[in-house]
């Protein structure tokens, strides 16, 4: 095996990835077709989806199947499952748009900007939400760590912003400490009240 190849890398099956991309995108086409269809000036009919905007599916359903089977076939070629595989599928996928134009420099294009773009998207996570994480973690396990790690002791928070100065930061014997405050400061003597109507 050449060097710089995953040692448990496990080929992986375009043809039936390129199926599934093709139907998935493929419904998605349809639906964009739909909408394509309503939205004509003449009434066209049910038929219109197919008949009259139906070049819509067949291009959303070409550029999902070529982009799963490139991505899956570049993989099993390199032995590696990475973002490039991402890109390569992307490049291809993105010409295809390319090709109902006609012309050579929107294919080249189209394919390098999917390439770009699918390959970053791979390359950071494959997620709009960030990373994914480990599922062998517990969530509330996790989260509890995480609050543990950044918490700091009260102490330490009052020697910093000190206590009172409206902040609610008022610590055991902080009202015993400001009347010694005031007291030394202003000479004013502050006696507690008490809402105990007996005392």
């Amino acid at each position: 095996m050449p060097s710089g190849h995953d040692e448990g890398y496990h080929p992986k099956d375009a043809v039936r990835s390129a199926i599934t991309g093709a139907l998935v995108s493929g419904g998605a086409g349809l639906f964009a077709s739909a909408i394509q269809n309503s939205l004509q000036k003449q009434n066209v009919g049910a038929w219109g989806v197919f008949t009259r905007t139906g070049g819509t599916i067949a291009t959303f359903a070409a550029v999902g199947g070529v982009f799963e089977f490139s991505r899956h076939a570049a993989a099993n070629l390199r032995e590696k499952d990475d973002h490039y595989n991402s890109g390569i599928g992307g490049f291809l996928a993105g010409s295809i748009l390319g090709l109902r134009t006609g012309r050579m420099p929107r294919i080249l294009g189209y394919g390098a900007f999917a390439a770009v773009v699918l390959a970053a998207y791979d390359y950071t996570g494959g997620s709009l939400m960030g990373y994914k994480k480990d599922p062998e973690v517990d969530e509330y396990e996790r989260k509890e760590k995480l609050r543990l790690n950044r918490r700091r002791p009260m102490e330490e928070t009052i020697a910093e912003l000190g206590e009172g100065r409206g902040l609610a930061i008022h610590p055991p014997g902080f009202e015993e400490r400001r009347r010694q405050r005031l007291k030394e400061k202003y000479g004013v003597e502050i006696n507690p009240v008490s809402a105990d109507p007996a005392a």
